[in-house]
């Protein structure tokens, strides 16, 4: 049995994150555009949110970054081939990335403000059990993972708020006369 060097780990890290990033990216912008968001969106516009809602620009922004870091935390992941709960937490890394995938066209297209609300809450179970799985193969990995679970709950309160300002949201725009989804 051979040990690899240092180097040969960090190369071998570098080679997942390079596959890793772009594609928890390429995953978080797909769920994004699959229903129009932010300023693009009609009913998004028409809803009162609450005044710590942050200006559109700094959603991408702020996803861009979670998206990244928690690319680099998959790569971490899958370069761990030593690890008895490897296979769980990338198990469980796919399932809470699943709903993650879902929210944006739940809320953004389907206009289901209270569900979208629920689905928050679950991908925030999901992803502290990730990162708490993470953080039992490679501690950096859940360190990773942690801007996610602060934006996630900045994202409930904000979800919840716009809930409690907008009780008939869904009827704002009747999907009839206004598509939201695009596929």
């Amino acid at each position: 049995m051979e040990i690899a060097s240092k180097g040969q780990l960090r190369l071998a890290f570098l080679r997942w994150a390079v596959v890793t990033v772009p594609f928890i990216l390429l995953l978080g912008f797909t769920s994004a555009r699959i229903a129009p968001t932010g300023a693009e969106n009609l009913w998004y516009q028409m809803l009162e949110k609450p005044p710590e809602t942050p200006p559109d620009w700094a959603f991408p922004v702020a996803w861009t970054i979670i998206y990244v870091l928690m690319g680099l935390a998959l790569a971490m992941i899958i370069n761990a081939r030593g690890s008895a709960l490897r296979g769980p937490a990338l198990a469980l890394f796919a399932v809470q990335m699943a709903a993650n995938f879902i929210w944006s066209p739940l809320f953004f297209g389907a206009h289901l403000v209270s569900w979208s609300l629920i689905l928050i809450g679950v991908i925030f179970v999901l992803a502290l059990a990730t990162t708490l799985v993470f953080a039992r193969v490679r501690k950096g990995a859940a360190v990773l993972m942690l801007p996610y679970l602060a934006w996630l709950c900045f994202a409930g309160y904000l979800n919840y708020e716009i809930d409690r300002l907008n009780p008939n949201a869904e009827t704002l725009v009747p999907a009839a006369s206004s598509p939201q989804m695009t596929i």
